[in-house]
């Protein structure tokens, strides 16, 4: 009978290949897999005192209504949407998404019930487990005017030439499918990057493009105390550490 000598380390290495999937992404959100879910999480546990917009700067109540301000002057499309406040994913649910097999061709449990198949978001967030924690992970989301969400859609950040301001006193600029946020949450924006790219790596969280941009926003705005507090409540919710921030 043939036996193998080393036995323990065969197992070992059939464990690991187990849990590479899981260790793929162990840095991030295990917690939540409902993007609902995180919605009220931020609204009630992090957000429940700092009720203000991202990018607008604009206060909302607990009904997640916008309090009327001279801050923000919205546009005529989307309008309906520019009375509440939505929670957005910095980093695009589509940017990564498309990174899922069941994102770009769908999957065998993708099938609806008149047979057809689909694929993209909805699929990714039927079949993978992975997706729907990355798409639930509570540093990724953050209160944003229901208008600029919309607007703003899938779009990368860049620094935009000139001050064309398309809402009033809210600095914040779209242009070329390109956006660019107000100085005082550049530095957010970069760290909320960081971290997406080191807890879920292989998902192309952040292009070559991109990256020294973002480290001149993390360095020309650094960590704040509301960010350093809304850090420390979601690794109190979500067990996990945003470690660019703290």
């Amino acid at each position: 009978m043939f036996r193998f000598k080393n036995s323990g380390l065969i197992v070992a290495c059939i464990l690991l290949l187990c849990f590479l999937p899981i260790m793929a992404y162990a840095a991030g959100n295990m917690t939540i897999d409902s993007f609902s879910k995180a919605k009220k999480l931020l609204l009630n546990k992090v957000y429940y005192d700092h009720r203000i917009s991202f990018y607008c700067d604009c206060p909302f109540k607990s009904d997640q209504t916008i309090v009327p301000t001279d801050k923000f002057s919205p546009m005529t499309k989307h309008f309906k949407r520019s009375a509440r406040v939505e929670w957005e994913h910095v980093v695009p649910a589509q940017s990564f998404g498309q990174s899922f097999k069941e994102w770009r061709e769908g999957a065998e449990g993708c099938v609806g019930r008149n047979g057809k198949s689909f694929k993209g978001r909805k699929c990714a967030e039927k079949v993978s487990m992975e997706y729907r924690h990355m798409q639930a992970d509570l540093y990724n989301l953050t209160p944003a005017d229901g208008q600029i969400n919309a607007l703003r859609s899938n779009y990368s950040y860049a620094m935009i030439p000139g001050e064309y301001r398309q809402f009033g006193k809210c600095d914040f600029e779209i242009e070329n499918q390109k956006v660019e946020p107000r100085p005082e949450i550049r530095g957010d924006i970069a760290r909320i990057y960081f971290y997406m790219d080191d807890a879920y790596p292989g998902h192309g969280i952040i292009s070559k493009k991109n990256i020294k941009l973002f480290q001149a926003w993390d360095r020309q705005d650094p960590v704040d105390d509301w960010e350093r507090e809304r850090a420390k409540r979601i690794e109190t919710i979500q067990g996990n550490k945003n470690r660019f921030v703290q």
